[in-house]
């Protein structure tokens, strides 16, 4: 981790730009520039794969790869893949939402022009360094371009309802899919091959601004994923390929009823019984894309709540114990002979025991403190308040799974909270006592109460930059519409917003440019 220093929680798809969502061109580069200006050094993002249903990153159709919806169409076209008149006239998407089907639609057929012109530019056949990508990521590349390719001959539908030779992965059906899909599976590959030169690009840049990136890796992957399709041996599928038991979580801080997921649970011994392979090449993959990983459901490492498959809720899950230090030791010692630095912070949020706390402690990760968390009736409210931070820690005002701290402090009860009248009075009246202000400005109370703790690490949620309202809200979990759509816009981010920041980062003394006191 990086000594005393502070960033913004973004993900791509809430930049600004013309296309509908945002993307890793001019306005992601312009995004670093801010950081760089106001003395972060963070970006935090979440998931970067390939979005599925309800176009959660948490949710994605490969646990490797990236969203083909982050492809800069501008530098396509900058590349010569794309020709300018392709983009000088996009539909006039919402400004300020991501219409995911709109996106889609428009978004489609130019990435199939720019492969078309990829394919045909040399007589020769396609560039090296794409040849070499190719190979270099084969392991999970080339069944994850051909899950795809067949996925869009099924008309999008999961591989449970593909015929029983290609949903079962027989080989002959395989080898016969491969050869009548070739085309199909090469623009699959080129939409990665364009996704991690365009990552890669954009994460050389914040380096050189003095910006590391925060990933993001959620402890399971979806039913319908490639991983699961064609490595089904990993995970708790009875004969017929479905799951005998799903993720989920109990009534907590989130969801007072809990929360059934419906991943499939992983198979831990099969996973030891090869050393973890799978779990390797993961990390090996997203470590190349960022700095730091956050670890979503840490505890499930720990010990997880497995769901019968046949019950519709996750009321009558049970705990089973999780593969611990042991898993955590052998995938560090491989890693660690690639040169891959574990840099991990545990997200150990939700119903903790004193066993997670012991196995984070005993691997030396950074936990997280969320001061919205912090005054009302969760478990852990005390050791959320800054007084009572330990600096090995990370503290946030808020996740993408929290509302907007204008939102947390103003929302009526029984909209967005499912918390009483009486718990979001007491709650309020804490937070303001603690702060000694109004709360008119709650937003930078909370944003100043983050960056002056002694926490190493402060992650403020750029809705809070903004004092945005309950609209800006990127998650609700448990619900299954509406989500991850928000994003920004320039206007937003004015110049007191921004002198306000960089001032707070400064007197905190989290600016790495500046040392000693701020006091100018």
């Amino acid at each position: 981790m990086l000594p005393r220093s502070s960033g913004i929680l973004l993900h791509p798809t809430s930049l600004p730009g013309r296309f509908g969502i945002g993307d890793l061109g001019r306005d992601a580069y312009r995004f670093a520039d801010f950081l760089h200006e106001c003395g972060q050094s963070l970006w935090q993002v979440l998931p970067l794969g390939p979005t599925g249903y309800g176009n959660s990153p948490y949710m994605c159709f490969s646990a490797f790869g990236g969203n083909p919806s982050l492809i800069s169409l501008e530098q396509l076209a900058n590349e010569g893949l794309l020709d300018a008149r392709d983009i000088a006239d996009p539909p006039p998407f919402p400004a300020q939402r991501v219409d995911y089907g709109a996106v889609h639609a428009y978004r489609q057929p130019l990435l199939q022009k720019a492969f078309r012109r990829f394919s045909t530019a040399s007589a020769n056949g396609f560039p090296e360094d794409f040849y070499r990508f190719c190979e270099q990521h084969a392991f999970w590349l080339d069944d994850f371009a051909l899950f795809m390719a067949l996925k869009e001959a099924h008309q999008g539908r999961a591989w449970t309802q593909w015929e029983p030779d290609a949903a079962h992965c027989q080989s002959d059906a395989l080898l016969r899919s491969r050869n009548e899909l070739a085309e199909a599976i090469q623009y699959r590959k080129f939409l990665q091959y364009s996704f991690f030169r365009q990552w890669t690009a954009l994460q050389q840049y914040c380096h050189s601004r003095g910006i590391r990136l925060i990933g993001d890796l959620p402890i399971y992957v979806a039913y319908d994923s490639a991983e699961v399709w064609a490595n089904r041996g990993l995970f708790q599928l009875d004969e017929h390929a479905r799951p005998v038991a799903v993720a989920g979580v109990p009534p907590d801080y989130f969801s007072a009823s809990g929360q059934r997921w419906g991943n499939p649970l992983y198979r831990w011994d099969a996973m030891a019984a090869d050393g973890y392979r799978w779990w390797i090449d993961r990390f090996r993959v997203n470590f190349s894309l960022v700095d730091i990983l956050r670890l979503d459901h840490f505890r499930g490492f720990e010990a997880f709540w497995e769901v019968p498959a046949t019950e519709s809720t996750s009321a009558r899950g049970a705990w089973i114990k999780g593969p611990g230090a042991d898993f955590f030791h052998k995938v560090q010692e491989v890693l660690s002979h690639h040169d891959i630095a574990f840099n991990v912070i545990a997200e150990d949020l939700g119903v903790i025991t004193p066993e997670v706390d012991d196995l984070r402690d005993s691997l030396g990760f950074p936990g997280m403190r969320i001061l919205q968390m912090a005054f009302g009736q969760d478990p852990r409210a005390q050791e959320y308040r800054p007084h009572n931070h330990i600096r090995h820690c990370v503290v946030y005002t808020a996740t993408h799974d929290h509302n907007t701290t204008r939102g947390w402090f103003t929302v009526e009860p029984g909209t967005q909270t499912t918390q009483t009248a009486q718990e979001v009075a007491v709650e309020r009246r804490r937070a303001l006592a603690y702060l000694g202000t109004s709360g008119e400005a709650i937003h930078w109370d909370m944003i100043r109460l983050a960056l002056g703790s002694v926490a190493e690490t402060a992650i403020v949620p750029l809705q809070d930059v903004l004092g945005l309202a309950s609209d800006a809200r990127m998650n609700l979990p448990g619900t299954s519409s509406g989500n991850w759509e928000w994003r920004f816009s320039w206007d937003m981010l004015d110049r007191p917003a921004r002198d306000r920041l960089t001032q707070l980062t400064r007197v905190f003394e989290r600016d790495p440019r500046v040392t000693g006191l701020y006091a100018d």
